[in-house]
């Protein structure tokens, strides 16, 4: 009857492992879905500032609404800010906790220096009677970056989360599969980004 207790013990024991196993690898799925579906999104709204980039409505085009100085200062903030999540998965595989905070509140900081310079950036135009009821051209600007300008603002509230379970809970299971999906999510935003500064600003100023 031991025998018998033991071996349910340990078959209970490897059940409870294996659902987990499920249960992270359905997350995994889940979450390159959203992430494939995103890809459909920002493709969407690349095709539509391609096809109305001209549609200027004879109002200003790149050239005389972008500062490419400002925008690179945009661009390389997140670029960093890619570099420092990298730093904490690195941290994170050491199973150093107190450095992978440290590194999640350097990205955040980062990515709201980021936000910051955007949101400056849009009202500036605004101020100055380039809106996105201005031209279809900025209507377009307007949706695409604003997009990805939302998504990262989701990215930092996703980190300021990760900072507090990672501090409570530790890095387990659950919290290095979740750390694994913000990673794609953020990387996954930044190379969005150089799409973004290529094919709208840099494009857009020769």
């Amino acid at each position: 009857m031991a025998h018998a207790a033991t071996t349910h013990a340990h078959g209970h024991g490897h059940d409870h492992g294996h659902d987990e196993h499920d249960s992270g690898s359905k997350t995994t799925l889940g979450f390159w879905i959203y992430l494939m579906s995103d890809c459909l999104i920002f493709a969407t709204l690349f095709a539509t500032f391609g096809v109305l980039a001209n549609a200027t409505a004879g109002g200003p085009g790149a050239r005389q609404l972008f500062e490419l100085p400002y925008v690179l200062g945009e661009t390389l903030l997140l670029l960093a800010s890619s570099v420092t999540f990298g730093m904490a998965m690195l941290s994170l595989h050491a199973q150093r906790r107190a450095q992978v905070i440290v590194w999640l509140a350097i990205t955040f900081a980062f990515g709201a220096g980021f936000v910051g310079m955007e949101v400056n950036e849009f009202a500036k135009l605004i101020a100055d009677g380039a809106g996105p009821h201005t031209s279809a051209y900025l209507s377009a600007y307007f949706t695409l970056v604003g997009t990805h300008g939302l998504h990262v603002t989701a990215g930092l509230l996703w980190i300021a989360i990760m900072m507090h379970q990672t501090w409570k809970f530790g890095l387990n299971g659950a919290i290095r599969r979740r750390l694994a999906c913000l990673s794609l999510f953020w990387h996954f935003l930044d190379l969005v980004w150089i799409c973004v500064f290529t094919f709208v600003y840099l494009r857009g100023m020769l």
